[in-house]
């Protein structure tokens, strides 16, 4: 017995299949992704402004603060040296940082997101 809704190309079931363009968004609209952008946003945006407001602090004191910058504090070893290797260490601690939050709060939420797609197709 013939129905009256179309067969999906694959042959499914009823109705038209979705495109993969409909598929992603429809998945980008959904809560559980708004939760993986929000968890994504909580940690980079505060970090990222936080570094680039201590990246401009070093440049500042470095162009108006000559004299605390030259302070001196162990042989050769003044403040601007100091602030200037800590801008590395920083940057090393926020990749860690960074690498622990994904692993942790939005890889497990991202793969279960692709699993779902990927079941879906």
């Amino acid at each position: 017995m013939a129905t009256d809704a179309p067969q999906r190309p694959d042959g499914t079931g009823p109705g038209p299949a979705r495109t993969t363009a409909e598929k992603y968004v429809e998945v980008q609209e959904g809560a559980e992704f708004g939760e993986l952008r929000r968890a994504h946003r909580s940690f980079a945006f505060p970090l990222t402004i936080g570094f680039i407001a201590w990246y401009l602090l070093y440049v500042l004191l470095s162009s108006y603060a000559g004299g605390f910058m030259g302070t001196t504090l162990l042989g050769h070893i003044n403040v601007a040296l100091v602030l200037g290797l800590a801008q590395f260490l920083t940057t090393f601690l926020i990749a860690w940082l960074y690498s622990r939050h994904a692993a942790t709060k939005l890889d497990p939420k991202g793969a279960a997101i692709k699993s779902r797609m990927e079941a879906d197709a």
